[in-house]
């Protein structure tokens, strides 16, 4: 599942889009059904976004959000969590620190980071704040959900918020859980169009285009204001190495101390921000309480238990649920700024340039580098203002590692194909460019225990700064991350995280990706070199890109503005 907004548009394309609506809603309606009824078979995709488009304008009227409601309830973190188990854990587990530092511990596994989330459901006592782009309704979804209402039925408060783009999936299990008594649910940034499949809701909102492309992308989960986890994962099977064909190679860190009540602000914000409506106001599922409850319990029948994670995970840690039982997590303690954008940045002017806290703290980080900065990013278009950043880390004499996903490994060939626009420069600045292979990522995907079979695609979202600052978040560096979505992370000084981090992207560079160089054929070539067992591989031409591929990413191109990849 993308984290990019479907279908992504130009203002010259939504422009013309209304002047075809103005001219078709002259049309009988004779003509215009069965017309739209064609253009809606065209296969869901990006590629068939005009379609969509054109079927949305045909319609003889534009979907609406209902009235907002006059007044919605408005909450805040609970205060009252010290007695709590997970605060006692909290507490041993910094025993001995300064109490100013916060702790933090990675999650490199996806099994490990699905217990982590588990355990601390199970384990809460008062409350739960959850914040996700993705939740999806495939088994890891659901059985997420599930530990919220049993946390719920024990009388702990949840508060779940999720974007909107594609909730429409997850509305009966959204809804069903709303139901349970101390459960709330909102959504953010609704879409007008509230049924059918995204590409649907998508093309039928399109009146709306800046609601459609300004997402809420942060992750955010919180335990009893004690312990809390961010990082690059959404809830769906593909982010904890259950995708089957393909996974999602991401990072996680688990947080305890001072900067929880960062957390804990940062989401208050979203939470009674005017942008954050409660599903039933929204969801037609939602309205009657005892029916939810019963789709929500037939939505879960048949879900097993979980599979217990790995004894060691890729980093040497026990899982997060061994350790709580034991009263104490292993942790390393350090300062850290929280880096967070406000949720009306997704109403910002396109005109203007959006508060992005996020972004702008971590390539601030970036410039007070002193000797390199490694960067792993699953989206990247570094754009006019990126590559000046490289030059003038070129004059400083830093070494820039860049890491990402390779054309044959993204979800998003259409970002990769802006990106790949900058290669060559980016090469002639002197920046050490790295693809992830899908071939080969299949073994720097997989964990310690879990196979190796399916298809590792890079989704962590790191940079680490002079091999002791360590950024971790939702960010992606990129524009979408910049102007249009809202973002979440942290820049923490410990060198031994920034180690872990170091060895972990190392190891895949080493074993998982292809290194890029200048070619020989022509100026502006380039190579992808391989070390595999046999010796090294070099590809005088684009892995996975075939001239299919390239016609069909260079047409598209010419109806997207870079800004919206």
């Amino acid at each position: 599942m993308s984290e990019r907004p479907f279908p992504s548009l130009s203002a010259d394309l939504q422009r013309l889009c209304w002047h075809l609506r103005a001219w078709c809603l002259l049309l009988p309606w004779q003509l215009r059904a069965p017309l739209s009824r064609e253009l809606r078979r065209l296969r869901p995709g990006i590629g068939s976004v005009l379609g969509h488009a054109l079927a949305a304008l045909l319609s003889t009227g534009c979907a609406s959000l209902p009235a907002p409601e006059a007044a919605r309830p408005r909450s805040m973190a609970l205060e009252q969590v010290a007695h709590t188990r997970l605060a006692q854990v909290a507490r041993a587990s910094a025993e001995g620190t300064d109490p100013a530092l916060s702790g933090f511990r990675l999650l490199a596994d996806g099994d490990q980071a699905l217990d982590a989330r588990i355990a601390l459901a199970r384990r809460a006592q008062v409350s739960l704040d959850i914040q996700y782009y993705q939740v999806a309704a495939d088994a890891t979804g659901r059985r997420f959900l599930r530990e919220l209402a049993d946390a719920a039925a024990r009388g702990v408060r949840v508060r779940l918020l999720v974007d909107d783009l594609y909730a429409g999936d997850s509305r009966l299990l959204l809804a069903g859980l709303a139901a349970q008594p101390h459960a709330e649910v909102r959504l953010f940034n609704p879409l007008p169009q509230r049924g059918g499949a995204v590409a649907t809701r998508v093309a039928l909102s399109l009146h709306e285009f800046e609601r459609i492309n300004r997402r809420m992308h942060n992750k955010l989960f919180i335990a009893d204001g004690s312990l809390a986890l961010i990082g690059g994962r959404n809830i769906a099977d593909d982010y904890f190495q259950r995708g089957g064909p393909s996974n999602f190679i991401d990072m996680d860190v688990l947080c305890s101390g001072p900067v929880i009540g960062g957390f804990e602000t940062v989401f208050d914000r979203f939470w009674n921000s005017e942008q954050a409506w409660p599903v039933h106001a929204l969801l037609p599922e939602a309205g009657d309480a005892a029916q939810a409850r019963q789709a929500f319990a037939q939505a879960l029948s048949g879900l097993g238990a979980e599979p217990p994670a790995a004894p060691l995970d890729r980093l040497g840690y026990r899982p997060v649920a061994a350790e709580l039982d034991e009263g104490r997590l292993t942790q390393h303690f350090a300062p850290a700024q929280l880096m967070a954008d406000g949720p009306d940045k997704v109403e910002a002017d396109t005109s203007g340039a959006p508060d992005a806290f996020a972004l702008e703290g971590a390539l601030q980080a970036m410039r007070e580098a002193r000797s390199q900065v490694l960067v792993a990013s699953p989206y990247l278009i570094p754009g006019q203002r990126g590559l000046a950043l490289m030059r003038r880390a070129r004059d400083k004499g830093l070494r820039v590692v860049l890491m990402t996903n390779a054309l044959a490994a993204t979800d998003e060939p259409l970002v990769h194909w802006g990106y790949a626009r900058y290669r060559a420069e980016m090469l002639r600045l002197g920046v050490e460019l790295h693809e992830l292979s899908p071939a080969l990522g299949r073994r720097a995907g997989a964990a310690p225990g879990e196979s190796a079979s399916s298809m590792g695609r890079l989704h962590a979202k790191l940079a680490v700064i002079d091999g002791r600052r360590l950024l971790i978040g939702s960010m992606n560096m990129d524009r979408r991350s910049m102007r249009a979505n809202t973002e979440l992370g942290l820049l923490i000084d410990s060198p031994a995280l920034a180690v872990e981090v170091t060895q972990t992207l190392q190891r895949d560079r080493d074993t998982g990706s292809w290194r890029l160089r200048a070619g020989t054929r022509r100026p502006g070539s380039i190579e992808w070199v391989a070390q595999e067992p046999g010796g090294e591989v070099v590809h005088a031409r684009e892995p996975g890109a075939g001239w299919v591929m390239r016609l069909k990413l260079g047409l598209m191109s010419l109806f997207v503005a870079e800004e919206l990849l």
